[in-house]
């Protein structure tokens, strides 16, 4: 999955086709929902929001695009009867690849948002039925990105990835090449529990990078993820669980980016690991735990017993052969909590940073600080931040430029700049 890095200036610059338009780097399957979002008092609520999953992460890879390459960003806006004008015209301004669908015989997808508890926990509930994308809304030019950003259950993941390779392979021409695009997979927390961890590793064999949020990852394992003296998150628990997942896939090359709010996030990658043979091993013993995910007769408490072998729980490693990956923990870019007003779409912006630069030939961790700096422009209001072009024909967003926020970034995270 990792390739040399480009300069970072050549990689926002993107790649033009051969007919002077640039390529699609990145497609997002997540929905557009119009929001309206009800604080607690004295705080007036807000109507008729801009969000949706896919939009905040259609938002994260817009921000590295700066037109014309923003035009290789790619999603699909579904406009019922309602649909806002002010919402229409960022859109617009936002000049992306957007796929426009307007059906008047249908309401837009809106959700209310509403706080409750002294955490002040966001609730979510649909207003209007939901217009849930699938492989054959994706049209033929979106069909051709390097990227694509998929929100969804375990099993479902299988099933879209299986049904945009196989429209890929069939626009391939005959004497064409076939390139297999990058496959992001956003979880959808509601199907984070022991139940799916099956679906889950069956899923994680067909995708490149797989971002739960460190609740979501707890939920696959049975945990909460927290610990017990501090009630907050436990960065062992973290880095257990992906040693777990990654160990429970020898030999399949992918990435767990493992989202933890204001602590930032967790890499852990291998390039594929395998157990170290044993006396008295045969091969045919070893060939049926080298490729795939679980098996439906997996005994998943021998498994995960199995690798949690001394008193701290972390793995024995001189049971497994280890491709060096990446093990690293990346705080998030603000460091302020006064600067983030309300953390909606920061994940999914997230991801759809990290998404659009894996598709430019950025490495992993570099990918990550492109993530890290889109969250950081989602969270700072209430929707999406302000798109400006100053004199000089620059954007910014909130009255910044985007590169030099990556660049303060990657100096703080030692990387080259």
């Amino acid at each position: 999955m990792d390739k040399p890095s480009n300069n970072n200036e050549d990689a926002i610059t993107g790649t033009e086709s051969s007919t002077g338009e640039f390529m699609i780097d990145f497609v997002t399957l997540g929905m557009l929902i119009i929001d309206d979002i009800e604080f607690r008092p004295p705080t007036p609520p807000v109507r008729d929001i801009l969000g949706g999953a896919g939009t905040y992460a259609a938002l994260g890879a817009r921000l590295f695009s700066q037109p014309p390459l923003s035009r290789s960003i790619g999603w699909v806006v579904d406009k019922g009867s309602d649909f806002p004008t002010r919402v229409s015209e960022i859109i617009d301004c936002w000049d992306t690849g957007a796929v426009i669908r307007e059906d008047h015989h249908r309401l837009t997808t809106r959700g209310w948002n509403g706080y409750v508890g002294s955490d002040d926990t966001r609730l979510f509930q649909y207003k209007t039925p939901k217009r849930r994308l699938t492989a054959n809304d994706i049209t033929s030019d979106l069909l051709l990105s390097k990227s694509f950003h998929l929100i969804c259950s375990p099993t479902r993941c299988q099933e879209l990835i299986i049904d945009i390779i196989s429209r890929r392979k069939a626009a391939t021409p005959r004497n064409g090449i076939y390139t297999k695009p990058l496959f992001i997979w956003e979880p959808v927390p509601d199907l984070c529990t022991p139940d799916e961890l099956l679906n889950c590793t069956n899923a994680l064999r067909l995708v490149d990078v797989c971002s739960p949020n460190h609740s979501e990852l707890a939920g696959f394992m049975g945990d909460n993820g927290l610990d017990p003296e501090t009630g907050e998150v436990s960065a062992l628990s973290v880095e257990r669980a992906c040693e777990q997942l990654l160990a429970s896939m020898p030999l399949q090359s992918y990435a767990l980016v493992i989202r933890v709010g204001k602590e930032g996030c967790y890499i852990a990658r291998n390039g594929g690991r395998k157990r170290r043979d044993k006396p008295g091993n045969s091969a045919n013993q070893r060939k049926t735990h080298i490729h795939g995910g679980l098996q439906p007769d997996t005994d998943m408490e021998a498994l995960f017993a199995g690798l949690l072998q001394d008193e701290d729980g972390a793995i024995a490693r001189e049971e497994i052969e280890v491709d060096p990956g990446t093990e690293r923990w990346i705080p998030a870019y603000h460091k302020d909590k006064l600067k983030v007003v309300d953390p909606t779409g920061g994940g999914n912006a997230f991801l759809g940073g990290l998404s659009v630069a894996l598709a430019r030939g950025e490495k992993l961790e570099d990918a990550v600080a492109w993530g890290s700096v889109a969250a950081s422009f989602a969270i700072e209001q209430v929707g999406m931040p302000n798109l400006q072009t100053n004199i000089d024909g620059v954007e910014t967003w909130n009255g910044e430029q985007v590169s030099e926020r990556l660049d303060d970034f990657r100096r703080r995270l030692n990387l080259d700049v």
